[in-house]
């Protein structure tokens, strides 16, 4: 038997708007939602909800409604949810509608889609916290599994999420780590005890995220036939196949028109004919299935590019520069005890706009490009930095009228 772990990343940032040099000491309003530019994050919500959200998340309820033994899990960045409760309700709505079926886990990450554990355990304790608590309010779940920004990964991570109380983490299997074994299988970490890892097979999931409408790929088109040949072709090879994947997947980054609907649908009918298959949620794998080895990573990797490590946040100069400012700030910025600064500040950390600044324009390029609001990685760092520079600049001013009052006080 082999079950398939259905999991789909939902996020979007809070793109900061176009902000020059002259705009310093004016304008606080970094993320404004009203300007008319291409950094419009309302506009871009609704056109990817149009496109992707709606009427996938109709498609999987159809497919919930007709298949009882179907079953899947998202993990939402807190941003996201923001997003949709000030401007997309009705989005919000139709992912609450799936999580109300029983057959739709909902995962748990940093709210504000963070790369805090590589910078700060505090501030990445209090984002989980965060998130947890979204999740409880909107959804009614409390996570058991936990996925990490961009699927950011190492031995002390899961050390820490296993501390936090989490039984599964999410993982890239890659190859490098893995050596003659397989993704297929539960994992653990050196150092823990019982939390387990889930591997995701990039194979099978870029087969439907990133190569199922190129036609130079040897195996286009892909089928759902073929592709369920290829998950049954695991059976008694494996326990579980991670089908990891961005959910703009559908309708975004695969356009309708390239058949990525229906596909889906079929898919899943496909999968289901074979008596050995079966769906579960990242929990309920866990549950059922026993750790087989050792998945020893003492060294940072990611989902991201050829290389699966770090260099698409954090390779370059710049991006390292613009991070470091960004952590450096925190002891000023929580000190002003202000909501809506602190707020604003980790909006700043967002890995988005590390991502925009990344300077690797050779296999992963076209990637790199996507939903990216910049001309070029130069732009991204002047922006970020510009609006980042007002920032402290306001929370300097606001510690020193603080101290003026209660040096006044006492």
């Amino acid at each position: 038997m082999v079950s398939v772990c259905l999991y789909f990343q939902v996020h979007q940032p809070y793109r900061i708007k176009k902000y020059s040099i002259f705009d310093i000491g004016r304008d606080e309003d970094y993320f404004s939602d009203e300007s008319e530019s291409d950094l419009n994050n309302i506009r871009i919500l609704r056109k990817v909800a149009g496109k992707c959200y709606l009427p996938a998340n109709a498609l999987l309820l159809e497919l919930l409604n007709e298949h009882p033994e179907f079953k899947l899990s998202f993990s939402f960045s807190g941003v996201f949810l923001e997003q949709l409760e000030k401007y997309a309700p009705e989005v919000l709505e139709s992912f609450q509608k799936l999580a109300r079926t029983g057959r739709v886990e909902i995962l748990d990450e940093t709210y504000y889609h963070s790369l805090s554990f590589l910078y700060s355990k505090g501030e990445f304790r209090e984002q989980v916290r965060l998130h947890r608590e979204l999740i409880q309010r909107l959804f009614n779940q409390a996570p058991k599994i936990f996925r990490n920004t961009e699927l950011i990964y190492n031995n002390e991570l899961a050390k820490e999420v296993e501390f936090l109380g989490y039984k599964g983490i999410i993982a890239e299997g890659a190859d490098f780590i893995l050596g003659y074994r397989s993704p297929n299988f539960l994992y653990k970490s050196p150092g823990t005890r019982d939390i387990k890892i889930h591997l995701k097979n990039f194979r099978l999931s870029d087969d439907v995220a990133f190569r199922f409408s190129e036609k130079s790929w040897k195996e286009w088109p892909l089928t759902a036939p073929k592709y369920a040949q290829w998950v049954n072709a695991i059976n008694g090879n494996g326990d579980v196949i991670n089908l990891f994947m961005d959910y703009e997947t559908f309708g975004e980054h695969q356009w309708e028109e390239t058949g990525i609907f229906n596909f889906f649908r079929h898919m899943v009918k496909e999968l289901l004919l074979h008596p050995d298959n079966d769906f579960k949620t990242p929990s309920e794998v866990i549950d059922s299935y026993p750790a087989v080895g050792e998945y020893d990573v003492p060294h940072f990797i990611s989902w991201a590019d050829v290389e699966r490590d770090l260099s698409a946040w954090l390779g370059n100069k710049m991006q390292h520069a613009a991070i470091n400012r960004v952590y450096n700030l925190g002891f000023k910025i929580l000190k002003t005890n202000n909501p809506e600064m602190i707020h604003k500040w980790r909006k700043f950390q967002t890995s988005d706009h590390f991502y925009y600044m990344c300077t690797k324009w050779f296999s992963d390029g076209d990637v790199h490009k996507y939903f990216n609001p910049y001309n070029s990685p130069y732009e991204a760092f002047i922006n970020f930095m510009n609006a980042l520079h007002d920032l402290e600049l306001r929370a300097t001013k606001l510690s020193k009228k603080e101290d003026s009052f209660l040096k006044i006080k006492l």
